[in-house]
């Protein structure tokens, strides 16, 4: 099965980014997997994979709401005015947020979908098979 270019965390919780990374190689998703702290780190991570003679945008963003500097909603509002070029990943909301104000605000933003930390070898393959038609291994 073929693997996705690359995968791009975004979550403040370096323990979180640790288990999902680790998840994320264990069950072979991505030849690369990126993290990012908060949405600006992300932008710049995407930002430096436009760059160079072969782009390699991330083809999935795991994204978190509730970060500093930069939270989640500020990141997909900031993602939906990029070049069209650059808007290739597709994002999924992992939080753990149940604010009606964040879920209002994802509205109109460029999210594919919304899965509740903590991130499983279910639910990635859900996202995988809904967004990227993979079947999960045998």
């Amino acid at each position: 099965m073929p693997k996705l270019s690359s995968v791009l965390l975004v979550d403040d919780d370096p323990t979180n980014n640790f288990l999902n990374e680790r998840l994320l190689k264990r069950l072979e998703v991505a030849d690369h997997v990126m993290v990012a702290g908060n949405g600006q780190e992300a932008l710049a991570v995407l930002q430096s994979a436009s760059t160079g003679p072969q782009p390699h945008y991330p083809a999935l963003i795991l994204l978190d709401i509730q970060m500093p500097v930069m939270n989640g909603i500020e990141f997909l509002q900031a993602f939906q005015q990029l070049p069209p070029a650059h808007q290739r990943a597709t994002v999924v909301v992992l939080s753990t947020s149940t604010d009606v104000r964040d879920l209002i605000s994802l509205s109109g933003l460029p999210a594919a979908g919304r899965i509740n930390k903590p991130l499983t070898q279910e639910k990635l393959n859900t996202v995988l098979q809904l967004h990227f038609q993979r079947q999960p291994p045998g």
